[in-house]
């Protein structure tokens, strides 16, 4: 099964290791990710690559996402994909990491804006373990004073946010977006609904329904593999439809997360679970879930 239209594939990754530049990776001992460890990520990733893996189907255009980049020189992440991009033709967008609370946040904002290719900032805000730890104006969380001064700033460049927060925290983003409404929120992993028991999924549920009420919030349906698990669409439709139900086909795009859900399954079966969970839909619906969305949010 491939799409009979093109794709925009609006979170990626590339890396080339060696260097220092990527700590999650290239400490002594990295840490697991939520899919379990990551020795297979631990070798370069680049457009030879992901050409290889996305080979099936026809990539109109791709975003890539800060690969969480050492935060003492974010720019010279910007910088090295504009010269990759300069001499491989991807990606075509990028998303640029930034820490809102630093003392040179502005300095940092109108370095990543001068470069073409930015489109968004990413920073993943300050998390709790448990729904029931969370405390308002915790440092470097969503309503966190500081933290927000310079995520107000966003909207001075044209930029707009991309998050990556646990649900129990979409309630605080909420917040957000009304508070900064001319700020366009783009949401990460489907809300990362991890926790797949009943009660799991309900809180998970009440969340993005909170966030949605925001028509400032947009949504991607990617990074929704499990542990121990290997991606299929059984596991994964009740999520996906979940997501198109509370958002609508308008705000919803499908990304890959790749190389890191390739720990859980190749590019095929997870593209060609979204056009299988997806085939009841009419094709222009399903045009604007693989490409139309991802290009006016991405402005490609």
């Amino acid at each position: 099964m491939t799409a009979p239209w093109p794709i925009i594939d609006c979170h990626h990754h590339f890396w080339r290791l060696g260097k220092g530049n990527y700590p999650w990776l290239e400490a002594a001992d990295p840490q697991p990710h939520r899919y379990g460890p990551v020795a297979p990520l631990l070798r370069d990733y680049l457009p030879g690559d992901y050409r290889r893996d996305t080979a099936a189907f026809k990539i109109a255009g791709s975003v890539h996402i800060e690969a969480e980049w050492n935060p003492a020189d974010p720019l010279a992440e910007t910088r090295w994909l504009h010269d990759l991009a300069a001499a491989e033709g991807l990606p075509s967008a990028v998303i640029s990491q930034a820490w809102f609370a630093r003392d040179d946040i502005a300095d940092i904002l109108a370095g990543h804006a001068a470069y073409p290719l930015v489109r968004g900032i990413r920073q993943k805000p300050a998390a709790t373990a448990s729904p029931a730890e969370v405390r308002p104006g915790q440092p470097g969380s969503m309503s966190d004073p500081v933290w927000r001064r310079g995520y107000a700033l966003l909207a001075k460049h044209g930029l707009h946010y991309e998050l990556q927060t646990r649900y129990w925290h979409l309630g605080e983003a909420a917040d957000l977006a009304r508070d900064f409404p001319d700020i366009p929120i783009v949401l990460n992993h489907a809300g990362v609904p991890e926790d797949r028991s009943d009660t799991g999924l309900a809180a998970w549920r009440a969340g993005m329904e909170e966030i949605a009420a925001q028509p400032n919030v947009s949504v991607k349906i990617s990074g929704i593999g499990e542990a121990g698990h290997a991606w299929s669409v059984e596991r994964q439709q009740t999520v996906v439809r979940d997501v198109i139900r509370i958002f609508g086909v308008g705000r919803c795009m499908f990304a890959s997360n790749f190389p890191v859900d390739g720990l859980v399954g190749d590019f095929a079966t997870i593209f060609n679970g979204f056009l299988d969970i997806t085939k009841d839909l009419p094709d222009d619906d399903r045009r604007k879930l693989f490409h139309d969305n991802a290009v006016r949010a991405y402005r490609l």
